[in-house]
């Protein structure tokens, strides 16, 4: 006897425009527009002089993509990955790069309301890279502009580090493998 599977389709749901995660005790949302992908962590070449919320750079689908840590983005300490780790790949301005997260938790929305401003802390707004805040499930979500990541993810393009163009690591750019 042959078994008829059923395959659910997946409609795209305006209402869910956000992917939710958690760093430290913090949770956080990225616009899923700007998700390419929610990944298991991938081999890291670390990569001389770069800034400290850069672990290395990841060959993801043939693309060499910096990994950013956010608990280190933030200044919070280093903790042990677990199989809740996750990375969130991202576009930052046109190029992918992976966030990441101490764990994912949904795909949500903001129920229609508009992000309220983003609080002012001082010094290192700039760092966080928040663009708003909504409330979900009780609690505060801060939704991060992936285009404030820019200033990590363009010092290594123009290296020739990431990107379609870039060498797989530890080879000369333009070798074959």
């Amino acid at each position: 006897m042959v078994e008829k599977r059923t395959r659910r389709r997946h409609r795209h749901d305006p209402s869910k425009s956000l992917v939710g995660c958690i760093v430290g005790d913090v949770h956080y949302a990225v616009p899923i527009a700007r998700v390419k992908e929610i990944a298991n962590a991938l081999e890291i070449v670390a990569l001389p002089h770069a800034p400290p919320e850069i672990m290395g750079v990841a060959d993801y689908r043939g693309e060499v993509v910096p990994v950013i840590d956010l608990r280190v983005r933030f200044g919070l300490p280093a903790v042990d990955r677990t199989r809740k780790s996750k990375w969130i790949v991202v576009d930052v301005v046109g190029r992918p790069a992976a966030l990441v997260v101490d764990a994912v938790t949904d795909v949500f929305g903001t129920g229609g309301a508009d992000l309220r401003p983003q609080p002012l802390l001082g010094g290192g707004d700039d760092l966080r890279g928040i663009s708003g805040v909504t409330n979900y499930s009780g609690g505060l979500v801060f939704v991060l502009d992936t285009g404030c990541l820019r200033d990590l993810t363009e010092p290594l393009a123009a290296a020739g580090s990431i990107g379609p163009a870039a060498s797989a690591p530890g080879l000369p750019r333009g070798s074959v493998t």
